[in-house]
């Protein structure tokens, strides 16, 4: 898996689950730190957890391609 896949998983886990629009540094309080419930957290980790798990099964799509 390409770190640009792997970050658009994060990305993704990150809106769905924790409401994070993005995880760019953008140099501000008010935007860089967020409330989040620990449910929140609990099934971000989870969908981080079974993303890794499914990229461990299918290692052919986990290497780079030549």
């Amino acid at each position: 898996m390409s770190n640009s896949t792997r970050d658009q998983q994060l990305q993704q886990i990150a809106l769905e689950h924790l409401f994070i629009e993005t995880l760019e540094t953008r140099s501000s309080d008010s935007l860089d730190f967020h409330d989040v419930s620990v449910w929140a957290i609990k099934t971000a980790l989870q969908a981080a957890f079974e993303a890794g798990r499914k990229a461990a099964a299918n290692p052919s799509q986990t290497q780079p391609q030549k």
